[in-house]
């Protein structure tokens, strides 16, 4: 048990971490902003520590198999708790008078969560890290209780988020029933053998159910108005973790649960991913606020990265890795430009046709949104494009070539909304909006660094993370 208990550090520290940051808001108040902030970032810092500690070691398993501790979820977590951190120190400027403790709790139980679904190797494992992780976030979404818009995006993300959990859990019940386990092993070897109705529907219940939580089309369409809603550093929040951890989840579910029988999800993810990549581009076209539409470039980046999960490949898995780092790093940066515009009288600025003539006004904030904008698009000679490049060679080496070709063709309509943001902010004539004073240091340094690296520069990483991502993909086969 203690064995047991040391391979899961991370997950005690992020509880006992999560439980000392819930003390002090509830004893110090809700002013006391900087303790729990800083014991919450502190235990979030010290769980990535523990995890990039044990990154290079052989996989291990933990009570009696329901949870992994390999190179795969340590990759994962290492990007959750990243980017929770950084939603964590963006938030006290937006809330300003509104910020609570509850914040930093909620986000370090959520990550919590999260950390459990990429480390699952069992499905009950995986129904309880995927539930923590949505009841913080359904929470999250309608923090701002004086906002309307915060609480109908919280109310519509619980109900439709019920409704996707029973799908899960109906999913996991029929898996159960046919397969006689909840574990992976034993539901891989139950494909192995001769397929039948019922495994057949809870194969489509369980991916229904991971389908939701990553966004994709038809399942989508809480995204656009829970992204609008939610408070801006929740919608970073919801855009990046959630997204990192539900997509390893239905990568390890896919791969390794149910790896033998590809025949029968291949098709499903195949249609998840190009009804995705289409409707994410297409329904973002029409869009006048900024963070609905970043809503739809999720949704079409998801389908992205389903190419790599049909693949159903090593190269494949590597690739969806490759470009989570990428999308994190770009999403993050982007909503970050989004927290930073803001009118004389501080209040955030959304409206897409408000940043007409933005490069006159703040060329800096135009420059880094142009790089974010084009990334997301895989616009070369931008990093952006190189993940996207890895999921269309990893589809044409597993003879998906028409896959690949239907992904490339439907890229271009993506980038026609993100040539249109571009068009309003350096060529349009100059909004009638009298913009604020510049953001922290904090925020306009992460934006740099992230436009930095999503240049050219990211290149020159691509050798060290080729072999990160390898030896993480190398854990499901």
């Amino acid at each position: 048990m203690t064995g047991d208990l040391m391979l899961v550090l991370p997950e005690i520290i992020l509880t006992v971490g999560g439980l000392i940051t819930l003390m002090i808001a509830t004893f110090a108040g809700d002013r006391a902003v900087t303790a729990w902030q800083t014991s919450a970032v502190v235990t979030l810092l010290a769980a990535m520590a523990v995890v990039g500690s044990t990154f290079g070691h052989a996989p291990a398993t933990a009570f009696m198999g329901t949870v992994t501790i390999d190179a795969f979820g340590s990759f994962a977590k290492l990007l959750i708790y990243a980017a929770s951190v950084i939603c964590i120190l963006i938030a006290p400027r937006f809330f300003r008078d509104g910020m609570r403790g509850e914040y930093p709790v909620l986000i370090v139980f959520a990550a919590l969560g999260m950390g459990m679904m990429a480390a699952a190797r069992d499905l009950v494992t995986l129904y309880i890290g995927l539930e923590l992780n949505s009841l913080a976030a359904y929470v999250l979404a309608s923090f701002m209780r004086s906002d309307d818009r915060s609480s109908e995006a919280g109310l519509k993300y619980f109900v439709l988020g019920a409704l996707a959990s029973g799908m899960l859990l109906y999913g996991i019940s029929l898996l159960y029933g046919f397969s006689g386990t909840t574990g992976f092993d034993g539901i891989a070897a139950a494909f192995a053998g001769e397929m039948n109705m019922g495994l057949l529907l809870g194969l489509v219940f369980v991916l229904a159910g991971l389908a939701f939580k990553i966004s994709a089309v038809p399942f989508h369409m809480w995204t656009p108005d829970v992204y609008e809603g939610a408070p801006t550093p929740v919608t970073a929040f919801f855009a990046s973790a959630p997204k990192v951890a539900a997509l390893a989840l239905f990568t390890r579910v896919a791969v390794d649960a149910m790896g033998p029988g590809i025949v029968a999800w291949q098709q499903i993810v195949i249609f998840l991913a190009l009804a995705s990549i289409i409707l994410g581009a297409v329904g973002a076209i029409g869009q006048k606020n900024i963070k609905r539409l970043l809503a739809y470039s999720s949704i079409n980046n998801v389908g992205f990265m389903l190419i790599g999960v049909a693949a159903g490949s090593r190269a494949g898995v590597e690739a969806v890795l490759t470009y989570l780092l990428v999308y994190l790093v770009t999403t993050l940066g982007a909503f970050l430009v989004v927290l930073n515009l803001r009118d004389e009288a501080g209040e955030p600025v959304e409206d897409i046709g408000a940043l007409a003539g933005l490069s006159e006004r703040q060329g800096g904030m135009a420059a880094a949104l142009a790089v974010f904008l084009f990334s997301l698009a895989g616009i070369p000679p931008l990093f952006g494009f190189w993940p996207k490049y890895l999921v269309f060679e990893a589809a044409v080496m597993a003879d998906l070539v028409p896959l690949a070709i239907a992904g490339i063709v439907a890229s271009v309509i993506g980038c026609f909304y993100y040539i249109a943001i571009i068009k309003t902010m350096y060529f349009d004539d100059v909004a009638n909006v009298r913009w604020g004073a510049r953001g922290p240091l904090f925020e306009r340094a992460l934006i740099a660094v992230s436009a930095l690296w999503l240049s050219v520069i990211g290149y020159l990483f691509i050798l060290p993370l080729a072999a990160v991502t390898r030896h993480a993909a190398a854990v499901l086969f």
